[in-house]
């Protein structure tokens, strides 16, 4: 990797220049695509740029989005970065009183919103923050004192008739060490923290991703890529950035519910996803051929059952490559399909990708890397490469990037890539770091001979039952959530006897299976004895995989599913334990009445 600092509107516009003519990126919204020429995005980020700076934005200032993804959202990016100015990204699922909070706490001067939907919840809360001065709605308002996204766009324009070298001189004036984004984890407890990451942590991030990607970059020159994971998460930003550094087409899809159909539009070539959707897929495929018959059905999944010994590292020699080239032609290639038929690739973050998962995505005849990272380390510290997936790894450190493990099992690293540290926070800041400049992430892991990093759980979620061993919850749930027929999990132990879980069944999946049976369940679902009995079986298939102390001895089902809005789940999708441990106190405290 170049020892050469970058901003990263030198990365991005060293991107830009090679793109194709013609179209930059789309955006659906209410069920239409909406097409945006290169010209027109280089065009509308400087015009947006010298808007904000006609607005008062100034270097060192922080302005907020809170929008759906979409090329709007990559507008604004751009050009609040390119007057030095910082980006305080917002999620959609944000709650109005942890809006509040972030824009005092960030002393944000100007709030971008995506529409007076987006708006609702900030509305009654926005005159009580001191520091914003302006409002703009991507798609206009009926507020008055909203400014809208065209009408900034025409004093950009104007600004630039006056003063035509503005633009390129702020631009010129920013540098690798300028802060370029304060963005504020969720967190499963307490206040979210806004973490001050500058350009050049950025930038050294794509770059260095760059050259972990399973293909050339130039195989991704004016290729269709499909974003759907938010924007206001660090690891689908960075790979926007990198998407741009090599000419790509970007799609910005409406619903993830849609996903299926809008892959057969887009055709990607590459996405970025979590687990869970590459999990939805999975399970999808294997519940698929429940409505099949006879040699049919057998065939089917001859084909899937395949795939749970599919090895990357050492793929299919001999007879086993006749019959897997067997499958690939009668079953994987018609499921490859459903992907739009030209995706190649597809790299997973955010949370571990469990095996069985990551040998199926393989074994269909994608390549499907994961890699392992935090918002505090901009974020990718470590990711596999073709040739290099061994499985249950995340890979090996990025260029630049050090890994070690602390003697409690904490993985530590250091490099380019960490955070300045949390706004105005310094408390906060040295905990998580030494005084020698490890980034302390708070999880579990370990290093095997050849550098695959290997996370065992979050050191917080460790918990030891009252017999003293030690519990990692999330290895148990991610071998019980490996069914297709559980939705969700969450393992419970601390000083108790045994783990016992809560969970959610996947209940579609749930009711096909049983119906198919000739028995039709009935509501409370979390009730119904034949749904119990098959929840018991796959969490039994689980536990024989298992140590004895980490197997799940009683559950209780959930009738709904954990969600961000009910508190449970946080922005990221990661559950709120204590939370849950609260809300659930009943049902717990239930399934340890002998105790």
């Amino acid at each position: 990797m170049s020892e050469t600092k970058l901003t990263l509107p030198e990365l991005i516009y060293k991107g830009l220049e090679k793109y194709p003519e013609g179209l930059f990126s789309s955006t659906k919204r209410g069920g239409k695509w909406y097409p945006t020429e290169v010209e027109t995005f280089k065009r509308k980020v400087r015009n947006l740029a010298l808007g904000l700076y006609d607005l008062g934005v100034r270097p060192g200032n922080k302005v907020a989005i809170h929008s759906e993804n979409s090329t709007e959202w990559l507008i604004c990016d751009l050009a609040i970065l390119s007057i030095g100015a910082a980006n305080v990204p917002i999620y959609t699922t944000q709650p109005g009183d942890q809006i509040k909070y972030i824009l005092e706490n960030s002393d944000s001067v100007v709030h971008i919103v995506s529409s007076d939907e987006m708006f609702a919840e900030t509305k009654p809360l926005i005159k009580s923050v001191k520091s914003v001065k302006a409002v703009i709605s991507i798609r206009g308002s009926k507020h008055k004192k909203l400014k809208s996204f065209e009408e900034v766009l025409e004093a950009g324009s104007k600004l630039n008739e006056k003063e035509p070298e503005l633009f390129d001189k702020l631009r010129s004036d920013v540098k690798p060490d300028d802060l370029a984004t304060l963005i504020y984890t969720s967190g499963t407890t307490g206040l979210p923290k806004g973490v001050m990451l500058t350009h050049s942590n950025i930038a050294s991030n794509a770059i260095a991703s760059l050259e972990k990607l399973p293909f050339d970059a130039k195989e991704f020159h004016g290729q269709n890529v499909l974003s759907y994971l938010p924007l206001s998460h660090v690891f689908e930003r960075m790979v926007e950035y990198m998407y741009m550094s090599m000419g790509c087409r970007i799609y910005f899809i409406e619903v993830v519910e849609e996903i299926r159909d809008d892959m057969q539009y887009v055709q990607p070539f590459f996405m970025a996803s979590v687990p869970r959707l590459l999990e939805k897929i999975h399970t999808g495929v294997k519940v698929k051929g429940q409505e099949m018959s006879g040699a049919k059905k057998n065939l089917y999944y001859w084909a899937i059952y395949r795939t749970e010994d599919y090895n990357p590292e050492n793929p299919p020699s001999g007879l086993d490559a006749v019959k897997h080239k067997i499958a690939d032609k009668l079953i994987y290639s018609k499921i490859r399909a459903l992907f739009g038929g030209n995706l190649r690739g597809v790299v997973s973050g955010g949370a571990a990708l469990s095996p069985e998962v990551f040998k199926f995505m393989n074994a269909i005849g994608f390549i499907c890397v994961q890699g392992y990272g935090l918002t505090e380390t901009s974020p990718v510290i470590t990711v596999q490469t073709p040739g290099d997936m061994r499985i249950g790894t995340s890979g090996k450190a990025l260029s630049g990037v050090e890994v070690k493990i602390a003697e409690d099992g904490e993985i530590l690293t250091r490099g380019p890539h960490v955070m300045k540290g949390y706004y105005k926070n310094e408390e906060q800041t040295k905990e998580v770091m030494t005084d020698d400049g490890w980034f302390k992430t708070g999880d579990i892991g370990k290093l095997d001979d050849d550098g695959n990093l290997y996370i065992t759980d979050r050191k917080k979620s460790l918990f030891k039952l009252s017999t003293g061993k030690y519990v990692a919850p999330q290895n148990v749930e991610n071998q019980i959530s490996g069914s297709g027929f559980i939705e969700q999990i969450v393992v419970i132990g601390y000083q108790r006897k045994f783990c016992s879980a809560l969970i959610v069944p996947a209940y579609d999946n749930v009711i096909k299976r049983l119906n198919r049976d000739g028995y039709d369940p009935s509501k409370p679902y979390s009730k119904d004895e034949k749904i119990r009995e098959l929840i018991q079986q796959e969490v039994d298939k689980a536990n024989k995989t298992l140590s004895p102390w980490e197997q799940v001895k009683k559950f209780e089902l959930l009738e709904e599913p954990l969600t961000i809005d009910s508190g449970e789940l946080t922005p990221t999708m990661k559950v709120k334990r204590p939370v849950v441990l609260e809300k659930f106190k009943v049902e717990i405290d239930g399934m340890y009445g002998e105790d």
